[in-house]
């Protein structure tokens, strides 16, 4: 099947990967589009397993309130430059996250980042996390969680 310019593009915009990658992604899956995503999450992983020792100074803490404000989750979500931190992706990363802590309430980090994650059970939280540090390059990690619920 012959890559075309569209195909890059379509897949561009569902992964937010680069052009180069989307067009390999797409030419080692055939031009199977839901195989190329699987190729760019799998990359991506593996580039996150690079960067897992460096420094993560910087980020943002987001609070998320559940069933008219009985439920209240916290995430501490660290990243390497501020300029990361303040995208898009970051932000609804951490808000996701807080979603999860406040679904599932793991207890702990080590545990958070084990559970499937609650809007598509086929990825980890863990993993959900390294498709992100794929796409930035940057190191990104959960620090700390919190969970209070009203009566506890």
């Amino acid at each position: 099947m012959q890559i075309t310019l569209e195909l890059i593009k379509e897949l561009r915009k569902k992964t937010k990967c680069g052009i180069m990658n989307c067009r390999v992604a797409l030419e080692e899956s055939g031009g199977d589009l839901k195989k190329a995503e699987d190729w760019l999450r799998k990359k991506g992983i593996k580039s996150a397993e690079k960067r897992t020792d460096r420094l993560t100074a910087t980020g943002l803490i987001e609070a998320y309130s559940h069933a008219e404000g009985k439920i209240v989750a916290i995430v501490e979500l660290l990243c390497e430059t501020d300029f990361v931190a303040r995208t898009d992706d970051f932000k609804k990363l951490a808000h996701n996250l807080a979603m999860q802590v406040a679904a599932m309430n793991p207890g702990n980090v080590k545990k958070f980042l084990l559970q499937p994650y609650i809007r598509d059970e086929k990825i980890m939280v863990g993993d959900l996390i390294k498709e992100l540090i794929g796409k930035t390059g940057e190191n990104i990690k959960v620090n700390r969680i919190a969970r209070f619920a009203l009566g506890e």
